[in-house]
């Protein structure tokens, strides 16, 4: 009797619990100390409907025939509540029986979404746990409410209200319906930035993800406010004075005003500065015996006298931790430390090896990616379960995620291990969408006529980091033009990216012949080092000929063309390999950093074409005032080719006008008949271009609208082309150069540039356009 009536006050602290429990809140039970043990014959359920006796009884760890005690009973309770299925769960004891009685919670019949439009209900399906035939429970209603506004917050619908409805059907089932007040757009009214005396409030509103809404903010949603997103602006600042110079910049505040008449939000970042640096001196030290220092000297990114560059600090830690785990000491880490000198501003860096913990990867654990797939993220690991636990190598593995472009937020932790010396790496993302359809103008260089051009691209195709676009653009004097590309970046799971592109433009814009091209190539490019790749590329072309009108009259066409339109179809059966050089911080907008590119061609397996070309390009990127924001770059090309036989066709030589020297057509300098004006391409090109790039005043960033001024110069000459009895003019080297103005729009449609340019030096011979429209291009 005693110990029946023990476990009758156990029944009651497990009741307690239990209704803690229905309520959402979990709360510690309070059990007596005593440990009795007791002993039941057999298990009854009252209450049970929807769920059957049985799978009651197999969510408790009282068996009949075997000692149980208060915990058990309680752990009981849990396990029954854990299944949502009930809303009130009580075991006793009467005699040598156990007794679990339970009341059910209704089941759901249907769950429905009313007065969502800006969210449709797949994505709010997605959102909320409770589904038809699962467990209502309304704790859990209150949680899908609050991630339905989480929802509609990340689309700037932050004043949403959420509400709930049930409406009891037969069987113990209910409709529940979310009922949802979308509200107004929240937007971004204002972003203040103040301490800022080195940078301009315009280029420090270029570097964080929020932006100040505009007309067509409706488009980007770049404006919407969300408390998460101003927090990795915030780190997005500190990064970047990290990176130019300052490293004791601090971020003082970060103040967010609310507007309720204007549904907006207004916010100002104070911050420090401090003062800039310069790297000092540079050293490298080892505590770990046999580490050969000097070989480690090619991995040192920072240069004295070089500006401070926290970036390059870290990428130098990860070189040299890459180098010394070659030389067989993978556990070793890189230690840079620094030491400020007040006097001079220079931050001198000694990079200290050390034989870190002994430790190895038990598990990688991928969490918190909805799309994409988990090997596309391990691979950007150099590191596999088993290897040493290397905390640079991570770290390179974190800038790589970054680098994707297809999460949000990228964050490795360490986790304990089964045992003292293994460690689990927890890579936590957020995928963010990676697809684009965009309308967007073009220029069609063979048809010199304006392209618009739909395209879709998708980044990271169904979670598989593969990358695959397709455009389509029509232009005036019919012209057309069609593109493909697909890449895979991890060809048969190697750090090689694998692709092929296809192509296909029309034009009748010439006046005695129209002009077909077809192409496709297969491509491989393989990382020499983090900032230099090689690609080779097989190329095969098709151009078509087709006369119109009197194209046969020697007037009209020279005998050069209409050869080409007696001998079409005409194919070149090409191979290239370039190298590929970028240090720019940005891409889409670069600031600083150099891209460079160098092309060897060879054609001649099978086809029309047979010759060796070899190409260049060059474009220095450097701030001119940090203050203003204005962007200076330097640009160089060459070129030329040469046949291995006698002459080469016309479409083997190089096309140079308006996209090298501005206020130029396209193919209109170089070379041509005197008689007809045909263009005919030139054996040899150089061009070199200056140009300053600036944000227009009155004009918020967030607009993305720039203006430039520039100065082009260069030349196309030497011909090839068998000439059958054509008086040709241009051959000879002669100056071309030209000034003028652009005005450059980063708009939703894609980058567009508006140029206008006067040539003042050139030849009578020459095709001018002084107004150009077309794709922007940083290279």
């Amino acid at each position: 009797m005693a110990g029946s009536r023990f476990l009758n006050t156990v029944s009651g602290a497990a009741l307690s619990l239990a209704v803690a429990v229905s309520g959402g809140v979990v709360a510690a039970v309070a059990v007596p100390t005593s440990a009795y043990a007791a002993v039941v014959s057999n298990v009854v359920v009252n209450g049970t409907g929807q769920a059957g006796s049985d799978a009651i009884k197999s969510k408790l760890t009282i068996q009949p025939g075997r000692s149980f005690t208060d915990a058990d009973i309680n752990q009981s309770i849990r396990n029954l509540y854990s299944t949502g299925y009930f809303s009130d769960v009580k075991i006793s004891v009467s005699g040598s029986t156990l007794v679990v009685n339970v009341t059910e919670n209704q089941l759901i019949n249907q769950v429905v979404f009313n007065g969502n439009r800006k969210v449709n209900d797949k994505k709010l399906e997605g959102v909320v746990q409770l589904h038809s035939l699962g467990p209502y429970n309304e704790a859990q209603a209150q949680v899908d409410m609050q991630r339905i506004k989480d929802a509609y917050a990340q689309i700037g619908r932050a004043d949403v209200e959420v509400s709930i409805e049930t409406a009891t059907v037969q069987d113990n089932r209910i409709n529940v319906a979310f009922v949802i007040d979308e509200g107004g757009r929240t937007k971004t009214r204002k972003i203040n930035f103040e301490g800022n005396n080195t940078f301009g409030d315009a280029r420090l509103a270029s570097v964080i993800s929020t932006k100040r809404s505009t007309p067509l903010s409706f488009l980007t949603r770049k404006d919407i406010y969300n408390p998460d997103k101003v927090r990795h602006d915030e780190t997005l600042l500190r990064e970047f004075y990290n990176n130019h110079g300052f490293p004791d910049f601090r971020l003082i505040s970060t103040d967010v005003d609310y507007d309720e008449e204007d549904n907006s939000y207004s916010i100002t970042f104070t911050m420090s500065e401090g003062d800039r640096y310069r790297f000092g001196d540079i050293g490298v030290a080892s505590t770990v015996e046999g580490v050969d220092i000097e070989t480690l000297k090619g991995d040192i990114k920072t240069r004295s006298g070089k500006i401070y560059d926290a970036d390059d600090i870290q990428k130098t830690s990860e070189s040299i931790a890459a180098s010394v785990s070659s030389q067989g000491y993978p556990f070793a880490q890189v230690n840079p430390r620094g030491d400020r000198n007040f006097s001079n501003d220079t931050f001198s860096v000694n990079y200290e090896i050390d034989q870190g913990v002994r430790a190895y990867i038990e598990r990688i654990e991928i969490v918190g990616n909805t799309r994409t797939r988990d090997y596309v993220i391990r691979r950007e690991f150099e590191l596999a379960e088993g290897d040493a636990y290397n905390r640079e190598m991570i770290a390179r593995a974190k800038r790589r995620l970054e680098a994707l472009g297809y999460f949000s937020e990228v964050n490795i932790s360490t986790q304990p291990g089964s045992a003292p010396d293994r460690v689990v790496i927890v890579v936590d993302v957020t995928d963010e969408p990676t697809g684009a359809f965009s309308i967007g103008a073009g220029y069609d260089a063979e048809g010199d006529s304006l392209v618009v051009e739909l395209s879709v691209q998708e980044r990271n195709f169904l979670g598989r980091g593969q990358f695959i676009r397709a455009s389509a653009g029509l232009g005036d004097n019919d012209s057309q033009i069609y593109n493909f590309a697909f890449t895979e970046p991890f060809f048969l799971g190697y750090r090689v990216a694998a692709g092929f592109d296809l192509y296909r433009a029309y034009s009748a814009s010439q006046d005695y012949y129209t002009y077909a091209e077809t192409a496709g190539d297969i491509r491989l490019t393989a990382p020499l080092t983090d900032e230099l790749s090689s690609t080779i590329k097989y190329v095969y072309q098709k151009f078509e000929y087709d006369g119109t009108g009197d194209w046969q009259n020697p007037n009209n066409l020279s005998p050069v063309f209409q050869n080409l339109i007696n001998g079409s179809p005409w194919t070149v059966s090409s191979v290239e390999q370039a190298f590929n050089f970028s240090s720019v911080d940005n891409y889409q907008q670069p600031r600083e950093g150099v891209l460079a590119n160098l092309t060897n061609t060879v054609a001649g397996l099978g086809g029309d074409s047979h010759y060796y070309s070899l190409t260049g390009k060059v474009r220095w990127y450097q701030m001119i005032s940090d203050q203003a924001d204005i962007i200076g770059s330097l640009t160089a090309r060459g070129g030329l080719v040469t046949p291995f036989d006698s002459n080469l066709n016309v479409f083997d030589q190089f096309t140079i006008g308006g996209q090298e020297i501005r206020g130029f057509k396209q193919n209109g300098l170089g070379p041509r008949t005197v008689v007809q004006g045909d263009a005919l391409g030139s054996q040899y090109y150089t061009t070199i271009s200056a140009e300053a790039n600036f944000p227009l005043p009155g004009i918020p960033e967030d607009v993305s609208l720039r203006g430039a001024a520039y100065l082009d110069a260069g030349s196309a000459w030497g011909n090839a082309v068998e000439l059958a009895n054509t008086a040709v003019e241009g051959t000879d080297f002669a100056l071309r150069a030209s000034g003028g103005v652009a005005l450059i729009w980063n708009s939703p449609f894609g980058d567009l540039r508006f140029d206008y340019a006067i040539p003042f030096a050139k030849e009578d011979f020459d095709e001018t356009q002084r107004f150009r429209f077309g794709i922007a291009n940083t290279f």
